[in-house]
């Protein structure tokens, strides 16, 4: 029997993205919380992406739609400038909870989170039109359509919307698949690709990230 040892595989592409940038104690233990709860995160490639485009933005006024335990959020500050704000919404108080605990630890005091439970269609509208940076969409895609039309209207000209999981299950290359996810996917890429308003791309990290500026 040989002794050698047996080579490594090599990291896929999407491991080496979320090893580049690993996460810290903090983010970690968000997402012991999320697991212990059922509560999806984003990877970590996702994090830093939005982490590069609060800061890219010197993001002072965000929206994250989808609060979970705090782990998407929490790249969100870290990039914001230091008089941001973050205005996180879910239907869900004990994610409210979580994100809470996750935000202290990392040292971001009250003053910086604003945590609104409710439905985000019907939040939304409340919300300043023309006030934000930047918009992050992490929740039902079925009503991604609806999140798509009344983020744009927060945006400030140069803030950015932008939707996670948009490849997540295949379907925007599948014209077989005709389920009620599918088929608001495809009414989200199209809808934006289509709005003279923005300029968007289509990101390959992780599940697919579709960001759009809006233009001036």
């Amino acid at each position: 029997m040989s002794s050698e040892t047996e080579p490594t595989a090599p990291p896929t592409f999407a491991e080496y993205l979320d090893g580049y940038l690993p996460d810290d104690e903090t983010l970690l233990t968000a997402r012991t919380r999320a697991d212990e709860l059922g509560c999806p995160t984003v990877v970590p490639s996702v994090g830093c992406t939005l982490r590069f485009l609060t800061a890219t933005l010197s993001a002072r006024a965000v929206v994250e739609i989808g609060t979970g335990t705090g782990v998407s959020g929490l790249y969100l500050l870290r990039g914001m400038a230091t008089d941001g704000v973050l205005t996180s919404i879910d239907i869900e108080p004990e994610f409210h909870r979580a994100a809470r605990a996750t935000f202290t630890e990392a040292g971001f005091g009250g003053s910086k989170t604003r945590l609104i439970m409710g439905r985000a269609v019907d939040v939304l509208p409340r919300l300043t039109s023309g006030g934000y940076d930047l918009v992050f969409v992490d929740a039902a895609k079925a009503e991604y359509p609806h999140y798509y039309e009344q983020g744009v209207e927060l945006l400030r000209p140069g803030g950015v919307i932008a939707f996670n999981g948009i490849l997540a299950n295949g379907g925007l290359s599948d014209p077989s698949r005709r389920d009620q996810d599918t088929l608001a996917l495809r009414e989200v890429a199209r809808s934006v690709a289509a709005d003279d308003r923005l300029m968007p791309a289509m990101l390959p990290v992780a599940g697919g990230l579709l960001a759009a500026a809006r233009l001036a």
